[in-house]
């Protein structure tokens, strides 16, 4: 089937929260710039999401429901087919997302008080979910070596070593820097959870959106005694573009731990998924495939034009190899402007529209974060008005 990965859609009639976050940050933004900031796509969906659900519609009674037989044989599918991982039924806990599941966790495996450790820069919920639920956030700042985001092992060690704390939030690929760790590497970080008794809750939702040659081992499988201690967070919702659908299918392994995060689920009062939500996650694992190869194409395309353009005309922005998600890192500190100048330069003169490297931390200022799942022509339109600023 062809796709179509060259048409901009503009967001604005879907009440889309990155159209709107532009339009307020910039009311005289020409028409036709689209954002590259929030982590979806300003893509169409796979038709075959959109015609299985218009099908399903046609017929279907939008009660109360749970997930079928085709829905779990739907999962458990691609996690096999895509990931080389036999995951079972009992394993799996549905949630409104991942973002509300590793709050749930938070909660389900630790006291108010208790330290959370992340590696930083982060993603921004990470900050709220320990923060907002009382718990201790301890940073473990990843560092650069050599050009590439490294894990600072030493450290962790140190800060699991401290008994109050007691979870390791993880971000694997990694977001904001595109980093896609390596099996050794998860080794030594399941081996420290492991001799320090952490849990792992380990947001896995851009585990499809690897970049070749790059390969993506999930936690859990590294080893069964640290999947014994492992929450993983997937969803189809980054890599289809179904996050409005609020879907999410957290494994975890073990049987006491899935009842505490299902005891906290229901102390919450969520007890099911919404109806289409469950049929999107089926049709895309079941349908969509050839769609998720074209974005993933398109994503390596962009990444390629990118490093080119900036490359030879803005070679000051330094790039971070993109080896997973569709989100390329750039560090623009060699202009030396505060990370306010840097955001009203860039949305106001060029009218490009970034997440903002502080959004992530402290570790993230001057820095800045670009969605690559858009046509390549916007992208390569933005390049243009981003030199134009900088170079004028």
């Amino acid at each position: 089937m062809d796709y179509d990965f060259t048409t901009v859609i503009d967001r604005t009639p879907f009440d889309s929260v990155k159209w709107q976050i532009m339009r307020e940050a910039n009311p005289t933004v020409e028409p036709g710039v689209p954002p590259f900031s929030v982590a979806d796509l300003d893509l169409a969906n796979a038709p075959e999401i959109t015609e299985g659900l218009r099908e399903y519609l046609l017929d279907a009674v939008l009660g109360y429901t749970r997930p079928t037989d085709a829905y779990f044989d739907a999962v458990i599918g691609w996690m096999r087919r895509r990931h080389h991982w036999d995951v079972e039924r009992d394993w799996l806990v549905q949630a409104p997302g991942v973002v509300p599941a590793f709050f749930t966790g938070i909660r389900a495996f630790s006291e108010p008080g208790d330290g959370v450790i992340i590696q930083t820069p982060a993603y921004y919920p990470f900050y709220m979910a320990i923060e907002r639920n009382h718990r201790t956030l301890v940073r473990n700042p990843l560092c650069i070596v050599d050009g590439i985001y490294r894990l600072d092992l030493e450290a962790l060690e140190e800060a699991a070593s401290h008994p109050q704390n007691k979870i390791l939030l993880f971000c694997s690929p990694h977001n904001p820097t595109g980093r896609v760790w390596g099996i050794d590497e998860l080794r030594a970080v399941a081996d420290i959870a492991i001799r320090h008794d952490l849990v792992v809750i380990s947001d896995e939702i851009h585990f499809d959106l690897v970049l070749a040659p790059n390969t993506h081992t999930v936690m859990s499988q590294v080893s069964s005694e640290i999947a014994g201690r492992t929450v993983v967070c997937t969803a189809p919702s980054k890599t289809f573009n179904l996050a409005g659908m609020s879907t999410s299918n957290i494994v975890i392994e073990s049987e006491d731990m899935r009842e505490r995060f299902r005891s906290e689920q229901e102390a919450q009062g969520f007890f099911s998924l919404n109806i289409l939500g469950y049929k999107a996650c089926e049709l895309a694992y079941t349908r969509a495939e050839g769609w998720l190869d074209g974005l993933l194409d398109l994503v390596q395309t962009n990444k390629r034009l990118v490093a080119d353009v900036l490359g030879r005309q803005l070679p000051e922005v330094s790039l971070f190899d993109l080896q997973g998600t569709y989100l390329q890192w750039m560090d623009f500190r060699a202009f030396g402007l505060s990370a306010e100048k840097l955001e009203a330069r860039n949305q106001q003169q060029a009218q490009v529209f970034f997440d903002e490297g502080h959004m992530f931390g402290d570790d993230g200022r001057g820095f800045e974060r670009m969605n690559l799942a858009t046509p390549t022509a916007a992208v390569r339109a933005a390049l243009e008005r981003l030199v134009g600023v900088y170079k004028g």
